[in-house]
């Protein structure tokens, strides 16, 4: 779901639509009728975390939608696609149990957003489950807020993401899980070489500090 295209600069795109979650963003389209999702952040740094984020969902194999890069640092962007279900309250059973296979990655990286506000954060595109926005990944929370440090190297999430109150839709995607199940999440992101880890946040603009601290995640995952 996820490949890197030519960089794309909204400055001499057609906007065509605002935006649909709580960053300004709008839909985009190129001359060649293309279109794209693209979100305004707070700063390179929120725009350099959230790729980062969706780089590591796709070494993992989760799927997302597919990145694209911008000219504007502050920027991040997606192709658009027509989504079939929008919302984990019109999930299948089936389509429940392929989202709870990721639940594993979306710990590691600490997705507290991976639900959303009202569930929306999760939809179907062709009978595949998607994670449809990744900036509540790693450093920053989904409205931009710097998660400092409650964003260690214990992944709380294993248990958070499964019964906190305050994030309901998680709750009610995660909480039924086995432990087997678990352990099925939790080795899809064990099965991640370290330096496969520590090369992709290099790559892509991130410090030694953010891949040691996702390899010693990826320990205390091991250790759960």
């Amino acid at each position: 779901m996820y490949a890197d295209i030519s960089t794309i600069d909204t400055t001499v795109m057609q906007r065509i639509s605002g935006q649909l979650g709580t960053n300004p963003a709008g839909i985009f389209q190129d001359g060649n009728g293309r279109r794209y999702y693209v979100k305004t952040l707070e700063s390179p740094a929120h725009a350099r975390n959230e790729m980062i984020a969706a780089k590591l969902y796709q070494l993992a194999g989760a799927p997302t939608l597919t990145y694209v890069n911008t000219k504007a640092p502050e920027q991040i962007a997606t192709e658009w696609v027509e989504l079939d279900k929008k919302c984990i309250a019109h999930l299948s059973q089936s389509e429940r149990k392929q989202a709870q296979q990721w639940f594993g990655v979306h710990a590691w990286t600490a997705n507290w957003d991976v639900a959303g506000f009202n569930g929306e954060n999760q939809g179907v595109v062709n009978g595949k489950v998607l994670t449809l926005d990744v900036g509540g990944a790693l450093a920053f929370r989904a409205q931009g807020d710097p998660k400092g440090k409650a964003f260690g190297t214990r992944v709380d999430e294993l248990d958070v993401l499964r019964n906190d109150d305050g994030n309901p839709h998680a709750g009610k995607l995660f909480a039924g899980m086995s432990p087997e199940d678990i352990k099925q999440a939790i080795m899809v992101v064990l099965r991640i070489p370290d330096e496969k880890i520590r090369q992709l946040i290099i790559d892509y603009g991130g410090g030694h500090a953010l891949a040691e601290k996702m390899i010693a995640r990826k320990a205390d995952m091991a250790g759960r």
